[in-house]
């Protein structure tokens, strides 16, 4: 702490830096870089990075259950206040890590354009989780994680839509697979759901959208954020956004909250471990795709996705076709082909 109360202060003081300050404001700049250096020289990027997706793995799934659990099985119905208390947990976490124990430094949000930025990555993520955790009321796991397989072919569509860029045939080629699996397990789900499967559709398409939008903000050397900062910032602004929609879609849910919790202890540990583990994933999401990129980060999520599935029918029991764990197959294999693609066509462009 005394160190970068230091460096600020020389840096204000001395008029050769002042016209360079909010370049400065950012870890990539050589002095952070220094000083996060001297902090992990003792792990390997390689072991910082596996560390990093083990730990996306074990609080996405977990986050995954619990939401199941709760909606489904423990009768909590309120899918949009849910979200809200997971963006309050975030930002809560946030600022412990940030202003109390001083993980990373600080940052400031450097311009209006990059506000914007942040404001329009929460409303996205309120819109994916929102669908996503009411997609769960309805679906079994094992099929909302074969939809959210998907995901990679929303993400090539957002990334040429936004950033103009043009892959090619093959790559565009092997997402036909993709598409084919969810629509052979989609026909054999017992538990098939329409609406279910409509906005889980929209959580995956805005599971995509994010992912993209996340990494020009992460990687923008313009408006570069570290990860633990665009979630403090990320976080009330998507809270402040759930809050007139919880209010309005789910009537007095603070009130049921709150009375349900006096007589139920294990609903109040069900909601903190759940809003805890809310926060991991956020942060290990930013953290895979800041240190891989946005594509590594779906084609690593259909393999958490297989995983989950298989413990959720092992927990749940719900029921599952031979037709079914196909398309599901069908659909990784297909994003493994779109992966194989990608490196190719990279290659050929170097």
């Amino acid at each position: 702490m005394v160190e970068v109360q230091s460096w600020t202060t020389r840096r204000g003081s001395n008029p050769r830096l002042e016209s360079n300050e909010q370049l400065l404001d950012i870890p990539s700049t050589p002095t952070a870089d220094v000083r996060n250096g001297n902090n992990t020289s003792i792990f390997s990027p390689t072991i910082v990075t596996a560390a990093i997706i083990a730990s996306w793995y074990f609080s996405n799934i977990g986050v995954l259950l619990l939401n199941k659990y709760l909606l489904s099985f423990y009768g909590y119905r309120y899918p949009i206040f849910l979200t809200m208390l997971h963006m309050i947990s975030c930002s809560i976490y946030s600022l412990i890590a940030i202003k109390w124990l001083e993980i990373v430094p600080f940052q400031q949000i450097s311009s209006r354009k990059q506000l914007f930025k942040i404001l329009a990555l929460s409303a996205i993520f309120c819109f994916s989780v929102v669908c996503g955790n009411t997609s769960l009321r309805y679906l079994p796991v094992s099929f909302n994680q074969a939809i959210g397989a998907t995901t990679p072919f929303f993400t090539a569509i957002f990334a040429f839509v936004i950033t103009c860029k043009k892959e090619t045939g093959e790559v565009y080629l092997a997402l036909l697979p993709v598409v084919l699996g969810i629509v052979l397990a989609s026909n054999s789900e017992p538990l098939f759901h329409l609406f279910g499967f409509l906005v889980c559709i929209g959580s995956t398409a805005g599971r995509a959208l994010k992912s993209v939008v996340q990494g020009l903000l992460l990687t923008s050397e313009a408006e570069k954020l570290h990860s633990m900062n665009l979630l403090l910032y990320m976080a009330p602004m998507a809270a402040m956004i759930l809050l007139p929609f919880t209010l309005y879609i789910e009537g007095n849910v603070t009130g049921i909250t709150v009375e349900k919790a006096r007589g139920d202890g294990f609903m109040v540990f069900l909601l903190v471990a759940n809003a805890t583990a809310a926060y991991l994933v956020n942060l290990t999401n930013f953290l895979v795709t800041k240190h891989t990129s946005a594509l590594t980060l779906q084609v690593l999520g259909n393999a958490k996705a297989a995983v989950a599935a298989v413990v959720s029918v092992l927990i749940f029991r719900n029921p599952v076709t031979v037709m079914g764990m196909t398309g599901f197959a069908v659909t990784v294999m297909g994003v493994v082909l779109y992966s194989e693609a990608k490196k190719r066509s990279k290659g050929t462009a170097h």
